[in-house]
């Protein structure tokens, strides 16, 4: 009986413990793995010998998020030696077909690229219009319905949005390659909707 009064007043006093306030530091056995060293971005640290904190990919590996089809993810064919000519189909349906992938490559158009190309594609943007009028030539945006742009194949178009060009910086952390590719469609849209008539549509 007594060992029984025994185990129900250690089992009172440690549940009178669970959840009370304290004023004292908490009880850590481990310390190395509660307080971790930390580094910004661009910081010198002196674990690794080039003392570099952002480190870079392990050589054949990709991240878990990242696209397991590397000419998905570059917009180059499987032996990188010429751009894709269209897009995916494969991107495509993953996304919900046509109609839903063409809507989501217009409203993400329309965020990222519009600021510059405008909302019809003609380079007459926002930034465009105010980098003529202060004289910077070299910062207007060109019109996705000029013939050589109309020619240049889905992959190339993809690899431009992803890695940037010139003035134009690259999207390839702010979009994801998914909607990249719908970005190509929808300006494949907006070229296919204002060609002249009597021009021949791109192959």
């Amino acid at each position: 009986m007594r060992v029984l009064w025994t185990t129900l007043a250690l089992a009172t006093l440690v549940a009178g413990c669970i959840g009370a306030e304290s004023s004292e530091p908490p009880v850590v056995g481990i310390r190395n793995m509660y307080n971790q060293p930390r580094y910004d971005v661009q910081e010198r640290q002196p674990f690794f010998a080039d003392q570099r904190s952002m480190r870079p990919g392990v050589d054949g590996t990709i991240p878990r998020e990242a696209e397991k089809f590397i000419h998905w993810a570059t917009g180059r064919d499987a032996k990188d030696e010429n751009w894709l000519l269209e897009t995916p189909e494969g991107i495509t349906t993953r996304n919900g077909g046509p109609a839903a992938f063409l809507a989501r490559g217009q409203e993400r158009y329309n965020i990222y690229c519009a600021p510059c190309h405008s909302v019809s594609g003609d380079g007459k943007g926002m930034v465009s219009r105010r980098a003529a009028a202060l004289g910077a030539s070299g910062l207007i945006a060109p019109s996705f319905h000029d013939d050589r742009l109309r020619h240049i194949p889905d992959g190339q178009l993809y690899a431009t949005i992803k890695n940037g060009l010139r003035n134009m910086p690259a999207y390839a952390h702010n979009i994801p390659a998914d909607d990249r590719w719908a970005i190509v469609q929808y300006i494949r849209a907006l070229q296919l909707s204002q060609m002249p008539e009597n021009t021949e549509q791109p192959q």
